[in-house]
């Protein structure tokens, strides 16, 4: 299977509706952000291993984030979890160089992460430190996309967040069951959530997460 192939096999599986995130899809090259001896398997609709025993999720899944997530150019985002890059350069697709930023917590990752980013076009900050503690420095955000699973929603990410900003999120165990959670953040500073399905994610490690 191909690029445009598996594009059109998520629209017609429901999994992308819209067309920016089907622009996303498009545009950039999977190949690019897997290990070298899974590129024949790039545009097969499953996850894939990468460095330090963690995954590229499968398009559809990141299709469904990228969907409940309902970016807009210019629309500010962290990423939680660099990993190889490929989210990442799909937002960036999305809302714009200039309104991402995305943190990763493994120094070899990200390093692999920020290359591959390069080498495929996109210049985005790729920060080295704790996830669950958000990113300060850029704040506040109107989304935060966290590519690992949470016990639960971190306080700092809320603090982060603007009025009806929203943050998407796989909660739950640190090895079963996880549901896939849209908190978009009230006036009063408490959380709204929505339910979009059960889905698999490594865990997210941290102080206000798992522990290693």
């Amino acid at each position: 299977m191909d690029r445009e192939s598996l594009v059109t096999w998520l629209k017609k599986n429901g999994y992308i509706r819209t067309s920016s995130v089907e622009a996303a899809f498009l545009a950039v090259d999977r190949e690019k952000f897997v290990l070298p001896e899974h590129a024949t398997s790039a545009y097969h609709d499953s996850p894939l291993p990468i460095l330090q025993s963690q995954t590229i999720s499968a398009p559809s899944m990141i299709a469904i984030m990228l969907e409940v997530a309902e970016l807009h150019p210019e629309t500010s985002v962290l990423e939680i979890g660099c990993g190889s890059g490929y989210n990442g350069a799909l937002i960036t697709e999305i809302v714009g160089e200039d309104h991402v930023v995305t943190i990763e917590r493994i120094p070899e990752l990200a390093e692999w992460g920020r290359k591959n980013l390069e080498s495929a076009g996109y210049s985005i900050p790729v920060v080295v430190g704790d996830g669950t503690l958000g990113y300060p420095e850029r704040a506040p955000y109107n989304r935060i996309i966290s590519t690992a699973a949470a016990p639960k929603i971190p306080q700092p990410w809320i603090d982060q967040l603007t009025v009806r900003g929203m943050i998407v999120c796989p909660v739950g165990s640190r090895h079963w069951y996880q549901e896939l959670q849209v908190a978009e953040k009230t006036a009063e500073g408490r959380l709204e959530t929505t339910y979009h399905g059960g889905c698999t994610f490594v865990p997210l490690i941290g102080e206000k997460g798992f522990r290693q």
